[in-house]
C-alpha cells in the first residue's frame, strides 16, 4: 500500500505553505518536483564530478560516465528491462 503522507515527506518543497495552505503541485508536465535524495545526488555531482559523459578522457569525465552508466543499469534492473542499453535518458517529455 502506498502511503502518500510518507512519500510527501521525501519532497522538501511540499512542506511549503502558500497563502496559508499546504502546497499542492500539479504542474508535472512542466516541471516535476524532486525528492531530497535526488536533490542531494545532483548537488554531490555538481560539487564533485561535473563533466560531460562519453566525451572526455580525463578523470572527471570518466567518473561522470561511470556514474551515468551505473544509473542506467539500476533503472534497467528496477523496471525489469532486458538490458541497460535499452534505457534511454532524455531531457524532457516532449523529446522523449
Amino acid at each position: 500500500m502506498i502511503d502518500p503522507k510518507m512519500i510527501q515527506k521525501d519532497f522538501p518543497i511540499l512542506s511549503r505553505q502558500i497563502r496559508g495552505k499546504r502546497l499542492v503541485y500539479l504542474d508535472n508536465a512542466a516541471t516535476t518536483q524532486k525528492p531530497a535524495s535526488v536533490i542531494e545526488a545532483e548537488a554531490r555531482y555538481y560539487k564533485e564530478t561535473n563533466a560531460n559523459i562519453h566525451r572526455g578522457i580525463h578523470t572527471l569525465s570518466e567518473e561522470a560516465t561511470s556514474q551515468y552508466e551505473g544509473v542506467r543499469k539500476k533503472v534497467a534492473q528496477f523496471i525489469g528491462a532486458q538490458t541497460p542499453e535499452s534505457i534511454i535518458f532524455t531531457r524532457n517529455a516532449t523529446e522523449a
